[in-house]
């Protein structure tokens, strides 16, 4: 399976079309749809659902979506791949790329590669937002450098640094809601109000054990990967979010509070890489830089990393 027709599919997945798709791409319709029949053939399946002579509308196949998934992310990591290849031996520049949870350490991160911008401005900085799941298969199949984590980590597959911040869990809701009255939410404060998980604890973790009831016994009216969104449903009414403090901001105008967990339960963070990994010239840079913003910020502060 060649790169380049892999492309071309993606440029057909695109357009959903394949006259469009020979258009953007600068080739003949019969050059194209021959090249993706063969792919089919070499495959032997289907991947494209051709639309009759009324419709040129084409359409994926199940084994189409999943390859273009898989197409995205081989010629994601092929162009990240050839940055670092192609980048002089005595110059460091190129990209970083790191995935994170939505956290407030991420300033932590800021902060570190701001410093490092003085000395190497050539070092560019991608952020993906999505929860450890996320951030691990993309980190396993080396479309990211780092990950920012907070569930435990797999020491046999990770290398980590643990980051000296902790996140705080708490309740998210309207200033005009019942609980706003109280000055920390204990679990049974929230058995029988409408909740607002996240995607991962609603599979079961931390939370799920601090509220002392099965997801299935509690009122979950929605579960959410990025919180941002999930404070629109707050602030619309719909139910209570369980979340990081320092996120969403509360303050002013802001129809919204946050309370802390009582008991409080807090959770550590690390920032991880694949075991035995050759980091680039700027990935070697940024968690060298990262190392001793830890180091000076424990000293200056007392507290141990």
């Amino acid at each position: 399976m060649e790169l380049r027709v892999l492309q071309y599919f993606l440029a057909i997945a695109r357009e959903q079309s394949i006259v469009r798709a020979a258009q953007s791409l600068h080739l003949s319709q019969p050059t194209l749809s021959t090249q993706i029949k063969n792919m089919e053939e070499e495959l032997g399946k289907q991947l494209l659902i051709r639309g009759n002579k009324g419709s040129r509308k084409v359409t994926l196949t199940e084994e189409g979506m999943i390859l273009r998934k898989r197409a995205e992310e081989i010629l994601d990591l092929v162009r990240k791949t050839e940055k670092e290849i192609t980048v002089a031996n005595d110059i460091t520049v190129g990209d970083i790329y790191i995935g994170a949870g939505e956290t407030d350490a991420i300033r932590l991160i800021a902060k570190t590669a701001k410093k490092l911008q003085q000395s190497h401005p050539g070092i560019h900085y991608h952020i993906s937002s999505g929860n450890s799941e996320f951030v691990t298969e993309r980190l396993e199949k080396g479309l990211i450098d780092f990950g920012l984590v907070f569930t435990n980590i797999d020491l046999t597959r990770f290398d980590a640094l643990k980051m000296p911040a902790r996140d705080v869990w708490g309740v998210l809701m309207r200033k005009d809601s019942v609980l706003a009255q109280k000055e920390s939410i204990t679990p049974k404060d929230l058995w029988d109000k409408p909740l607002i998980f996240s995607q991962q604890e609603d599979k079961g973790g931390s939370v799920t054990q601090w509220i002392k009831r099965k997801t299935s016994d509690l009122n979950i009216a929605a579960t959410y990967n990025l919180i941002f969104n999930a404070s629109l449903m707050v602030d619309e009414g719909l139910g209570y979010a369980i979340t990081f403090d320092r996120i969403i901001n509360t303050t002013g105008d802001s129809n919204l509070c946050f309370r802390p967990l009582n008991p409080p339960l807090e959770s550590e963070m690390s920032i991880i890489w694949k075991k035995y990994q050759v980091l680039s010239k700027p990935a070697e840079k940024f968690i060298g830089a990262l190392q001793e913003q830890l180091y000076s910020d424990s000293r200056s502060s007392g507290i141990p990393l």
